[in-house]
């Protein structure tokens, strides 16, 4: 991967403002150490998607492996769970448009007006994954699971740019929800599916659910607080 790629570091960048607002008090910010073993493995989710067919499947695990790749400081995101979380979500009240406005007029609005679609997300990624399988394979006779790592990254940095045109599907919307769903695979709680053995946690050193740290903010101010994370599961 080049250094201008969608790698690790800018994917951590575009998150590690919220994470250092989160940590600043009670972290330094030196370099988060390699992951070390879980001494209690969360618990696993359930094998199997419940959403995604085998070619999405496919296709989510090597979009999340492409924006999180194993290196020394964790596992890669099928690794973590990151494309199960989304396959939960997709199966889920969300991916279905649950409390969403999907009728119209339809106007251009502006990110903070929620979801800008008529489609709910589990249809748009469905229809978007769709899409660009068919453009890989018309650009290159591969799938995007089966490009080269530089002819993958050139796909992905097109596709947040907007610069891909996708058969009923505009390539940013479809970039930014798949961003999101690995974003948050990567730091949810175990409980749905990813940020398994709380790796992702550690990777930031959030110290999980527990929101009684109000004390440590004043002990550990200007020195590296370290904690086993907890999780939703630990405290059942």
């Amino acid at each position: 991967m080049t250094d201008e790629g969608l790698d690790r570091r800018r994917f951590l960048g575009a998150i590690g403002a919220g994470a250092a607002t989160l940590g600043a008090d009670v972290a330094d910010a030196a370099e988060p150490a390699p992951i070390a073993a879980s001494p209690a493995a969360d618990p696993v989710a359930p094998a199997g998607y419940q959403f995604l067919n085998p070619d999405e499947a496919a296709f989510m695990e090597a979009f999340v492996d492409h924006l999180i790749p194993a290196d020394a400081l964790s596992p890669s995101g099928t690794e973590l769970g990151v494309a199960v979380y989304a396959d939960r979500q997709l199966a889920g009240a969300w991916g279905k448009g649950a409390r969403m406005y999907l009728q119209g007029p339809w106007r251009k609005g502006t990110p903070n007006q929620g979801w800008q679609s008529p489609m709910a997300p589990a249809d748009l990624v469905k229809a978007g994954i769709a899409a660009l399988d068919a453009h890989c394979r018309r650009v290159a006779k591969l799938p995007f699971e089966r490009l080269a790592p530089d002819a993958r990254e050139e796909t992905v940095a097109a596709l947040a740019q907007g610069k891909i045109e996708l058969d009923g599907v505009p390539s940013k919307l479809l970039f930014d929800t798949l961003y999101a769903l690995a974003t948050e695979g990567l730091f949810a709680d175990p409980i749905y599916g990813g940020n398994r053995d709380k790796a992702g946690w550690r990777l930031v050193g959030f110290p999980g659910v527990i929101a009684t740290h109000a004390q440590d903010i004043e002990t550990y101010r200007g020195r590296r607080y370290e904690a086993e994370p907890m999780s939703i599961a630990d405290m059942s």
